[in-house]
């Protein structure tokens, strides 16, 4: 135990250098402890090599993807297995397939519009038919940009205008896309103030009435620990409905500018249960990445 106690005092010290929450890097520390208390060591060598390998097993944990419900978060999976499901449902009739439907959630000006049309492609390029859902129906503008993105990737945009109910809207979005057999619906939403009580009741609203497959929280990764509350408080919103619907996973955006900050990943992760789906490392619409922990590591010992 006492072999073990400079390396973790310096391994706390890293993590939360690079932005972990002194509470969950002193649960990693501890959870690293446990693993090593008791091993017989050869060398000082040995004992710092079984500190990192014992830090991946626990960031691995960490960042496993598991939904609340105990489903795996794989958006692609996700969506062939309900199609096939479906398929075998609906042999006689096709057109009663129910599309995997996804909602992006997040304050304004991080990336849910991007980040939606990168998961449409990364999506259709594995073999799967996405319809766009404009549901932003606050922001000007906002439809326009999401057809853009639509135009680009070559797949159907639904839409209603503005001043609308955007569970009204997601609702239709999801029957359209039953009816042209699409398998997969991204339902893009209004970015919102975690504060802003009507907006947030409005989410709330979509997400019980259309009971969606995945709710993804889109967040910037160069807002650090500050994500962290706002996930909180929008996972407070969506309780707020009369349900226990949480966010399922998380996207984050600007990744390949945060190495040093990989860390308030790690925090969320762990604070929320929700795993980190995906991470944005660029403009273009094939700079999505899911996250790994060797990548994970790479960045805490960089």
């Amino acid at each position: 135990e006492q072999d073990l106690d400079t390396s973790l005092v310096e391994m706390q010290k890293l993590l939360t250098s690079k932005n972990v929450s002194n509470d969950v890097a002193d649960e990693i520390c501890k959870g690293v402890k446990s693993k090593l208390v008791g091993k017989r060591m050869n060398s000082f060598h040995r004992v710092d090599t079984a500190v990192q390998q014992a830090l991946q097993s626990s960031i691995s944990k960490l960042l496993e993807p598991s939904q609340s419900s105990g489903k795996v978060v794989d958006v692609l999976r996700g969506v062939m297995t309900k199609r096939d499901s479906s398929t075998r449902l609906f042999s006689k009739d096709a057109t009663h397939k129910k599309p995997y439907t996804i909602v992006m959630v997040g304050i304004n000006g991080v990336g849910k519009s991007t980040s939606l049309a990168k998961i449409a492609y990364y999506l259709k390029s594995h073999g799967c038919s996405p319809l766009l859902a404009a549901c932003d129906t606050f922001r000007s503008g906002a439809v326009e940009q999401l057809n853009v993105h639509a135009k680009c990737l070559d797949v159907p945009l639904y839409h209603k205008g503005y001043a609308k109910d955007p569970s009204a809207v997601a609702k239709a979005a999801i029957a359209q896309a039953q009816q042209d057999n699409h398998d997969v619906v991204l339902v893009d939403t209004a970015g919102r103030m975690q504060n802003n009580v009507p907006l947030m009741k409005a989410l709330s609203k979509l997400v019980v009435e259309n009971q969606p497959d995945l709710v993804l929280f889109v967040c910037e990764a160069l807002v650090g620990n500050d994500g962290m509350d706002q996930l909180q408080m929008f996972n407070k919103a969506l309780r707020s409905g009369g349900h226990s619907r949480q966010i399922d996973g998380i996207v984050l955006t600007k990744f390949d500018a945060v190495s040093d900050k990989v860390g308030a990943a790690l925090t969320m992760t762990h604070t929320t249960g929700a795993p980190v789906v995906f991470v944005g490392t660029g403009q273009k619409y094939n700079h999505l990445k899911k996250l790994s922990v060797e990548s994970v590591m790479a960045s805490l010992f960089s």
